[in-house]
C-alpha cells in the first residue's frame, strides 16, 4: 500500500468509492462527502481515499492540469505521485467529482477499470462555456460506462467530448437528518443567508436586525474551509431547521464571468426545502429546477436587488397559514424524492445492479415519516393548538414594526 492512498477494507465490498475528503475541505464540498457516508451506509462499499498533504495537493493539482491542457491529453498526470493497485474485484466504481480539476486523480489508481465490473462518475460543477478548456480531462472518462451531472445544461456537450452516455441528475440531501421533526423546534432564526449575496437585499436586512429583534444570520468570512465536514453540516442544517425564511438562487447566480449565461439548480434548494424553511430569491429558469420543485411556493421569487425586504417579508408573515403549508409540502416532498437513498438507487439501475436491503428499509422509514407528517399537518387544520412542527416563534410583523426600535 502506498502512503498517498489509503484503502478502508470492507469485506465482500462490491462498490469502491474515490474520496477526495482528506485533501479538499471547502464547505463548498462537505454535501459530496454527505453523499459517500450516505452510499457506505446502503451499500457495502470501500472508501479509497488520497492521504496526501492538503496545501501540497493544491500545487501538485494544479500543475498537472496545466499540463494536460498543454500536452491536450492527461494518462499519464497523476497530482498524487504514487499509484495505488486494487487487490480485489468490484462491480462498481464511483467517483464523485466536484469539478473537472479532481479527474485527474482517477491516474493514482492502477488498473481500475479491469478491476471493476462497471464505472460511474457524478461531475457535479462544469459549465458549457468551459467544456473545450478541460477536455483533456474529460477524456479519462471515456473508460466509464456512465457520466451522470448536476449541469443539465452541460451535458450535450460532455457527451461530445467523451462519447459515453452521459445524464442528468439531481443534487440530494439527507431528508432524514434535514427534517424538522420530530423535535419541536422554535424557529428563532428569521432569515439565514449563506455564501453569495445581493449587497442591497444584505444592507436592506442589516437595517432591519439593527432596529427591531429581526435574527439574521450571514456569513462574514472568505475562502471558507472546514475544520470537519461533519461539523459544518451538523451546524448547517441544525441552523437551517431553526430558520423562518431562506436565501436560495440560481447557481452563481451573480458571476455571469464563471456560468456564461447558464442556469443550474443548486443544492441550497434542496437542503432549504428539506428543512421546511421558506426559500426566498431567484430560483434558475430550467426545466429541471420545474420538474423537481414543482409544488406550490417552493421557492417564492423576489428580486435580486431588493431594498424593500422589509415589505416582502411583512406581506407574508401575514399569511402564517401559507407559510405553514409551504414548509410542509418542502419537507414532506423532500422525504419522499430528494433523499440520497433515490439518487443512489438511480445510479445503481442504469448500471444493472440490484438496490439492498438498507436501501428499502431506507426508504421506509422516509415514506413513514413523511405520513407522519402529512397527518399532523392534517390534524392541525382542524385544530390550531396542533400547529408546531413547523410554525413561526414570531406571530405575524406588520410593515410598520419593521422600523419600531
Amino acid at each position: 500500500m502506498t502512503e498517498a492512498l489509503k484503502l478502508n477494507p470492507q469485506k465482500d465490498a462490491r462498490v469502491l468509492l474515490l474520496s477526495l475528503r482528506n485533501i479538499k475541505f471547502h464547505v463548498a464540498r462537505c454535501y459530496l462527502y454527505e453523499l459517500e457516508d450516505a452510499i457506505c451506509e446502503l451499500d457495502s462499499a470501500e472508501l479509497l481515499t488520497p492521504n496526501f498533504q492538503p496545501n501540497l495537493f493544491k500545487v501538485t493539482n494544479k500543475l498537472a492540469n496545466h499540463a494536460a491542457k498543454a500536452i491536450g491529453h492527461s494518462k499519464l498526470m497523476n497530482p498524487l505521485f504514487d499509484r495505488v493497485q486494487l487487490q480485489q474485484d468490484y462491480d462498481l466504481f464511483f467517483f464523485l467529482c466536484q469539478s473537472p480539476q479532481d479527474i485527474l486523480c482517477i491516474n493514482s489508481i492502477k488498473g481500475w477499470r479491469e478491476r471493476c465490473h462497471k464505472a460511474v462518475v457524478w461531475l457535479d460543477e462544469i459549465w458549457a462555456k468551459d467544456l473545450q478548456s478541460w477536455k483533456a480531462q474529460l477524456s479519462l472518462l471515456k473508460d466509464f460506462d456512465r457520466i451522470f451531472m448536476n449541469f443539465s445544461n452541460s451535458i450535450s456537450g460532455v457527451a461530445e467530448i467523451v462519447q459515453r452516455p452521459c445524464e442528468y441528475i439531481p443534487f440530494g440531501v439527507d431528508a432524514i437528518k434535514f427534517c424538522p421533526y420530530p423535535l419541536e423546534r422554535e424557529r428563532s432564526v428569521d432569515l439565514y443567508s449563506v455564501g453569495r449575496r445581493s449587497q442591497v437585499t444584505h444592507q436592506a436586512l442589516l437595517e432591519i436586525a439593527e432596529n427591531t429583534s429581526f435574527f439574521y444570520i450571514y456569513e462574514t468570512l472568505r475562502d471558507l474551509y472546514a475544520i470537519d465536514y461533519k461539523y459544518h453540516r451538523s451546524l448547517y442544517r441544525n441552523i437551517l431547521k431553526k430558520s423562518r425564511y431562506f436565501i436560495a438562487n440560481s447557481a452563481k447566480f451573480d458571476d455571469t464571468n464563471a456560468t456564461g449565461g447558464q442556469q443550474e439548480v443548486g443544492a441550497r434548494f434542496f437542503e432549504g426545502a428539506a428543512a421546511g424553511v421558506v426559500m426566498l430569491g431567484v430560483p434558475p429558469e430550467s426545466e429541471s429546477f420545474h420538474q423537481h420543485f414543482d409544488w406550490e411556493g417552493a421557492a417564492i421569487e423576489i428580486p435580486y436587488d431588493v431594498p424593500h425586504i422589509a415589505e416582502i417579508l411583512a406581506e407574508l408573515d401575514a399569511d402564517p397559514q401559507r407559510l405553514q403549508k409551504i414548509r410542509t409540502d418542502n419537507v414532506v416532498n423532500s422525504l419522499l424524492r430528494h433523499d440520497w437513498v433515490y439518487r443512489w438507487e438511480t445510479i445503481l439501475a442504469t448500471v444493472g445492479l440490484d438496490s439492498t436491503p438498507a436501501m428499502a428499509a431506507r426508504k421506509a422509514n422516509l415514506q413513514n415519516l413523511a405520513q407522519t407528517i402529512l397527518a399532523r399537518a392534517n390534524a392541525s387544520n382542524c385544530d390550531a393548538s396542533e400547529i408546531r412542527l413547523f410554525s413561526d416563534s414570531h406571530e405575524p410583523i406588520l410593515k410598520e414594526s419593521w422600523n419600531s426600535p
